[in-house]
């Protein structure tokens, strides 16, 4: 795939940048900056320790756009928490975008608010996004269209197994997802070994495979807690062996995943659940309509988390698909379907896993995708930066 190139910002319009100011109240647009701006103020920071930034750092002001995720001062090397993002999404089967979604979360997150009534001081911890591998992203839309060659094929009712062109295409995105996957794990397992906190940015739902590998080579044993519309147990779904429809069947052949709980299902197939059923009771269900319906008879949201944690292992890691919140905060992820949990619910649940002792190895967030709009990255920022400060 090739190592993280620098980031480039797009260009903003004159235009853009008169509705943009438009929309900040006049004491955003004006406030005045402890740091020098442009060049002169990069070169000032850089030759700051952490501590010297942090006393000098103003959490209150404007996110500046040259800074890193959320605004923030701070460097890779100099953050406890190192974001991996993975702009891959050659497996969708029905919207597209997700690629975009780092740079997506990326540009709204200069909108959110450093001070947070549960993570005051996160900030200060440091939180730092590595270089979006636009390598990556070419190849994924490269692959993108030879994937959506095989969709149409099985829709146009071709033997696909037995099609020579489409053995071809099979073999070569098989090899290029596990190529990612080999690259994720790699960054992972650089950045975790450095003793960093580490969150994955999707990307398609496939990008967390190989985080999940780098898990399983440091921990004996731990639980993925799994929010999402979907299962994602199909079997190599179109023939692909990373399609981001087959994840969490994927992850279930890693012998350390003692344990996975699915939350916000509304969406899956015979084969995912009999794979579900078929696990010994390795894989806990938490269906929306099972859960709304206790709700509606009755049954409190915090009874029905606790009855989720009690089914994680000690060590967790949390895969969070944005479509398992309800469509209207993400109404251009990439499947969505009706239902789902409210954002509060969703964190709500969350810190429940932190409040009950356990530990939060780690995170993915995917299927993150722009629309017309910035609503996707401002959900998508929002929720990051939640699951940031529970690590």
């Amino acid at each position: 795939m090739g190592g993280p190139i620098p980031r480039q910002r797009k260009a903003t319009s004159e235009a853009s940048t008169r509705q943009e100011r438009q929309r900040l109240p006049d004491s955003a647009a004006t406030r005045h900056r402890r740091y020098p701006s442009g060049a002169k103020r990069l070169h000032y920071i850089c030759g700051m320790s952490k501590e010297i930034k942090i006393q000098n750092f103003d959490p209150n002001a404007a996110g500046l756009k040259d800074s890193n995720i959320y605004g923030l001062p701070f460097s890779v090397e100099e953050s406890d928490i190192v974001l991996i993002p993975v702009p891959w999404e050659v497996t969708v089967s029905y919207g597209s975008g997700a690629a975009q979604g780092p740079e997506h979360i990326l540009e709204a997150s200069f909108q959110v608010d450093l001070f947070h009534e549960f993570f005051p001081t996160l900030w200060k911890d440091g939180i730092a996004m590595i270089d979006i591998p636009e390598e990556m992203a070419i190849r994924s839309s490269e692959l993108r269209g030879k994937a959506q060659r095989i969709i149409e094929m099985y829709e146009d009712g071709i033997d696909v197994e037995n099609d020579a062109e489409a053995i071809e295409i099979h073999k070569e995105i098989n090899a290029a997802c596990e190529k990612m996957n080999q690259w994720v794990e790699e960054q992972c397992t650089h950045y975790l070994n450095l003793g960093k906190k580490v969150g994955l940015v999707g990307g398609d739902h496939s990008t967390p495979l190989g985080y999940f590998r780098a898990q399983a080579k440091r921990h004996d044993q731990y639980g993925i807690l799994h929010i999402d519309a979907h299962m994602d147990l199909r079997i190599a779904y179109e023939g692909f062996t990373y399609s981001h429809a087959s994840v969490m069947y994927n992850a279930l052949q890693i012998p350390q995943i003692k344990g996975l709980v699915q939350v916000g299902i509304r969406d899956f197939c015979e084969q995912e659940n009999d794979v579900a059923t078929g696990q010994g009771g390795r894989v806990f269900v938490h269906t929306n309509a099972s859960m709304r319906r206790k709700q509606f008879e009755g049954e409190t949201w915090k009874n029905i988390c606790a009855q989720i944690v009690d089914q994680l292992p000690q060590k967790v890691h949390v895969s969070f698909d944005i479509d398992g919140l309800d469509p209207t905060l993400c109404p251009n992820t990439g499947t969505p379907v009706p239902g789902g949990l409210w954002f509060d619910e969703a964190t709500y649940l969350l810190s429940m896993v932190k409040e009950s002792g356990r530990e939060i190895i780690g995170f993915d967030l995917v299927e993150v995708a722009p629309g017309e709009d910035d609503w996707n990255g401002n959900v998508g920022a929002r929720l990051l930066f939640y699951m940031c400060g529970l690590l």
